[in-house]
């Protein structure tokens, strides 16, 4: 009945999908990706488990490194997990 429709379905094997927004991005972990072609109109359909990373500026990063001493991996990191510039300082200072 699919085929009477002009309905394809094709799975794509991923190992993760990422979305890139104007201020984040939305990685998604574990994907089930789906390709369906009706009719000539390409869709994608994707599932899994989504995390959404805000994208860092690069003045905060500086911040970070500058009032730890750390190397601006471990700032990225750090903003990253704690979401905010105090906790990342914090978090760096108390591993010292």
């Amino acid at each position: 009945m699919m085929k009477k429709m002009g309905l394809k379905q094709e799975e794509i094997e991923a190992e993760e999908v990422v979305i890139s927004c104007k201020h984040k991005k939305m990685i998604i972990k574990n994907p089930q990706v789906t390709k369906v072609n009706m009719m000539g109109q390409e869709s994608i359909q994707v599932t899994g488990d989504i995390e959404e990373v805000e994208d860092l500026k690069e003045e905060d990063i500086n911040i970070v490194v500058n009032q730890t001493g750390c190397t601006k991996e471990q700032a990225e990191k750090a903003l990253n997990e704690k979401k905010d510039i105090a906790a990342a300082i914090l978090y760096l200072n108390e591993k010292k």
